[in-house]
């Protein structure tokens, strides 16, 4: 699903990503771990082809993203969904407007826009909340709209960049069972983060960097704070 093979990114003599090798199998829930500026968004915004690598060679689902056209971008990007820290939102539109945004962009018909965008908000629990605007919402259900929108178009791949960053303890757990819940439905999921807690937890594969090099991938087991 995705290969990354001694991938490597700078910016002049600063090396954000330094010949990192890992395969992430579909349908996998894993974590990226490790301080700020080890090279977790990097990997995030490679994946999404926003920047390019300095080195090695990149694949998502059997694409050599160095092959790819710019033009064939957005249809890579249509089988990934992202979670940002930031939300994203639009503040002028409504929690089920910024949702149906992206079924919209593909072009679906009003009918299954509702339809879609329904069952999405009653799987992240915010149905009564479709008519509210960003400004009217909690923190939690800001990551939660912004969850919802990623999976609405149903992405192969969702990526959650330090998706718990911004919330409180009790919201942070709801997303990640959220997207838990998400990998249970098929799609492959990786959370980049630096919240040891909810790493150890939930015992999943982690994938941990430092100053841009992969330090250990483990695939099981609890994971243990250096």
């Amino acid at each position: 699903m995705i290969k990354f093979k001694n991938v490597s990114k700078r910016y002049g003599e600063v090396a954000a990503l330094d010949k990192a090798s890992f395969k992430i199998s579909s349908g996998e829930f894993l974590f990226i771990t490790g301080p700020s500026g080890s090279g977790k968004t990097t990997i995030i915004r490679l994946i999404l082809r926003e920047i390019f690598p300095s080195s090695g060679k990149i694949e998502v689902d059997g694409i050599d993203l160095s092959q790819l056209p710019t033009k064939k971008v957005p249809d890579l990007r249509r089988k990934i969904g992202v979670v940002f820290q930031d939300f994203k939102l639009l503040p002028d539109q409504t929690v089920f407007e910024n949702v149906a945004l992206a079924l919209k962009v593909l072009g679906k018909d009003e009918a299954e826009i509702e339809k879609e965008v329904g069952n999405v908000l009653k799987l992240v629990d915010l149905a009564d909340r479709a008519d509210f605007f960003p400004a009217q919402l909690a923190g939690g259900e800001l990551q939660r709209t912004c969850l919802a929108r990623a999976v609405v178009s149903k992405p192969k791949i969702v990526l959650a960049d330090e998706p718990t960053g911004n919330l409180d303890i009790a919201s942070g757990w709801q997303i990640t069972k959220l997207l838990k819940e998400i990998n249970k439905l098929g799609k492959t999921v990786v959370i980049a983060t630096h919240n040891f807690e909810i790493v150890d937890s939930l015992k999943a594969r982690v994938i941990e960097l430092d100053k841009g090099k992969v330090i250990s991938d483990k695939e099981k087991g609890k994971y243990k704070v250096k």
